[in-house]
């Protein structure tokens, strides 16, 4: 599978604020993010639930990534969507580094996706607790 996730019993923005205090406490920074429901009132005046895709990194772990792989930066970073379903119900759903990183040949690239893999299960964790 390509992604693994859960379903917050809380609101939206809580739920933005909760994933991003946790990926920092588990040393994942936000290095970007998509507001994909501006992007697509704006864009195509299409209204959906609140929709952010956003890349999570460990510059430690992408830095042996590039050094084992340069061009494996195309595979880099983490992504993550959060999505409203309903006023208080989010999915939070992360794309599976072991699966992303796999289409590698270097072990060592590899390597670091269990350890990227191993970091989001944690993260996981903690908003499940």
């Amino acid at each position: 599978m390509y992604e693994f996730g859960l379903t917050l019993n809380i609101p939206f923005d809580q739920a933005m604020e909760r994933v991003r205090q946790v990926l920092m406490d588990n040393q994942l920074g936000i290095v970007s993010e998509v507001d994909v429901q501006a992007t697509l009132k704006n864009k195509i005046g299409k209204d959906i639930p609140a929709y952010r895709i956003l890349g999570a990194c460990n510059p430690v772990l992408a830095d042996r990534v590039l050094e084992a792989e340069p061009n494996a930066g195309t595979l880099l970073p983490c992504n993550l969507i959060l999505r409203a379903v309903s006023e208080n119900e989010t999915v939070v759903s992360f794309m599976d580094p072991v699966a992303v990183l796999g289409l590698s040949e270097s072990a060592e690239v590899k390597a670091v996706a269990a350890e990227a893999r191993a970091k989001l299960d944690q993260v996981v964790a903690q908003l499940k607790g």
